[in-house]
């Protein structure tokens, strides 16, 4: 089938003609479509018929998509999609993950600007690039992907009529600060095409000779977003790090079924900045209303999904029970009884591969989970059942073991669904076939690589338990390499990554006359510890080894050559340490950092 044939008046596709002075945008899905003209001179953006307007100079190119317009130092640029990948049918309407985008600048020359100027604005343009070529972004053009099934279901007829990108989840809408340009000049909507990041998956599947379709959709918030050590914990608005809505769909022929669970950091003030250790000490940060935060991040919750089921993985010893304590005692002040708390150290309880112990956690879980329910409809769209209340999981990262035990309840509620839509027998289960099983692991490991990538900068860890169900010593040196790649990547690299992050959601925003007669936040030196003492490190490294195996046999100056180069290796190495803040990448756009190391030993 034709995956661009849509109904009249939302468009998939469009020539972008290129003209010196203004961009035109013909939609191709729909026959006489107007024009939308932007103006690269005045930034103007309206829409007028189309009537041979477009200069034969003009160059042309396809494009699937307008994901807005950012404001660098050198203008405007409009961002579109160049590139897409259709990834299956939800409710039998069109998913695409994207796949490649164009970043257009409105001026045609930089003459207007400073050679500093020039520098800088090239360093935002390749954050952008950087940010925009990370995969997990998915959109479309009919189907409201930033919403659940259930918050569609209940949501009024009058709703539903509005564009996508208005009615949409906006803290799922990570495109919302693009937008703005087309929502404060002129209402066209169908030009508009909001984006969600995280992950979808979409699959085929048979049953006992009958078919449904599995979805998996996660949805990364843009509230709080970041970089794992340095995005933690939660802000004064109570929007916490890594906070990912997950939802499991069934699809029958007449029958549909969702279950959500949520994940997110403890939410309260703490911070884990990177200091070249390979694992910085958590930390609470002192003198921060907590309570208040705490409770202002559980009432929406509460107000979004019901009765929160808080699991928390984190160990119950050393710097992280020190925060499961204090989370523990705030959901005890806080007398909501709508928060049930289930503390489970994952590390300790499934020591030395006894991984079959997570049976524990999922059996003291099961009554909420039989109580909570799923969303199903049948027939005709009749609701049998709604979902009431979240599993609200989280481990120190809310990365590897929080996808272990959200795809081990995953499961747990699959085979409940496939019992009600009668794909399964009431005595069935789902390890009676091969194929669904490893399906469903296959899903939730990619799932927990996403999620790990995007926050972590690596695959996630322990997914050889997720996708074959054991834990292996293969799975164990594959993790080592992965917490190896996540410590060179949080030390040396995340703090650009966090200044992409901030830069495309708009939480920086480029001053006019920015390298100019403002000072750039991108404008700013090392100083010369950054390139002296890395040097220094290198130099004794290989004087050391030069004496080391130059020399046919070893004499007192030898030996007090390798004693010196040692000792400078190793005074070096603890300066370094002892600096880490001049050698951390750290981000430059937004202070993320709430207060200097004066929190809990």
């Amino acid at each position: 089938m034709s995956h661009n044939k849509t109904s009249k008046g939302v468009y998939t596709k469009y020539n972008l003609h290129i003209s010196t002075d203004k961009f035109f945008i013909e939609p191709l899905d729909v026959v006489k479509s107007p024009l939308l003209v932007i103006d690269r001179v005045t930034a103007e953006i309206h829409e007028e018929a189309n009537e041979g307007q477009i200069p034969s100079s003009a160059s042309q190119r396809l494009i699937y998509g307008i994901l807005g317009v950012i404001h660098l130092i050198s203008g405007p640029h409009l961002i579109v999609v160049t590139d897409r990948s259709h990834i299956g049918l939800i409710n039998n309407q069109d998913v695409y993950m994207l796949k490649g985008t164009s970043i257009l600048s409105y001026a045609r020359t930089n003459t207007h600007l400073s050679q500093n100027q020039i520098a800088i604005d090239k360093e935002y343009l390749s954050l952008l690039e950087l940010i925009l070529n990370s995969p997990g972004y998915y959109f479309s053009y009919t189907y409201d992907l930033s919403h659940s099934m259930q918050r569609l279901h209940n949501t009024p007829p009058d709703f539903l009529k509005k564009p996508l990108h208005i009615r949409g989840e906006q803290k799922f809408i990570w495109n919302e600060y693009l937008l703005n340009e087309f929502t404060k000049q002129v209402l066209v909507p169908e030009y508009c095409l909001p984006i969600i990041y995280g992950f979808v998956s979409i699959n085929s599947c048979v049953l006992r000779g009958r078919s449904f379709t599995f979805t998996l959709i996660s949805r990364r918030s843009k509230e709080r977003a970041g970089r794992r050590l340095f995005i933690r914990g939660v802000d004064n608005k109570g929007h916490v790090a890594n906070f990912v809505e997950t939802e499991q769909i069934i699809e029958t022929g007449t029958d549909r079924a969702s279950f959500v669970q949520t994940r997110g950091s403890m939410p309260f003030f703490w911070q884990q900045w990177p200091n070249l250790r390979y694992k910085p000490r958590p930390t609470i940060i002192q003198n921060e209303n907590h309570v208040e935060a705490f409770n202002k991040h559980f009432e929406e919750q509460v107000l979004e999904y019901g009765k929160q089921i808080i699991v928390n993985l984190v160990d119950q010893k050393g710097a992280e029970g020190k925060l499961e304590y204090f989370y523990r005692e705030l959901v005890s002040k806080s007398g909501n009884p709508n928060l049930r708390y289930e503390a489970f150290d994952f590390h300790s309880e499934c020591s030395k591969m006894r991984w079959d112990r997570l049976s524990i956690l999922i059996d003291r879980l099961a009554h909420e989970q039989e109580e909570m329910g799923v969303m199903l409809t049948m027939g005709d769209g009749k609701v049998v059942s709604e979902q009431d209340g979240v599993f609200r999981t989280n481990c120190i990262d809310c990365l590897d073991r929080t996808n272990v035990v959200q795809s081990l309840l995953a499961t747990v509620s699959l085979e409940f669904i496939l019992k009600k839509v009668y794909l399964l027998p009431a005595t069935g289960s789902i390890r009676d076939d091969a194929g669904l099983q490893q399906m469903l692991r296959h899903v939730w490991t990619d799932n927990g690589d996403r999620m790990s990538l995007q926050y972590a900068g690596t695959g996630a860890l322990k997914t050889d338990f997720t996708r074959n169900g054991v834990r292996t010593h293969k799975g164990l040196l594959q993790d080592l390499r992965n917490s190896m790649l996540r410590y060179y990547f949080n030390n040396l690299f995340d703090g650009t990554n966090q200044d992409s992050i901030d830069l495309i959601l708009g939480n920086y925003v480029i001053t006019p006359g920015e390298g100019k007669s403002v000072r750039s936040p991108l404008d700013s030196d090392r100083g010369w510890k950054y390139t002296t003492f890395p040097l220094v490190l290198l130099v004794a490294v290989a004087m050391f080894f030069a004496n080391l195996v130059a020399p046919p046999e070893y004499t007192t100056f030898n030996l007090a050559c390798l004693m010196f180069w040692g000792a400078m290796m190793s005074l070096t190495t603890a300066t370094i340490f002892y600096c880490s803040g001049e050698f951390i990448d750290c981000p430059r756009l937004v202070q993320h950092r709430l207060t200097a190391a004066s929190s809990r030993p």
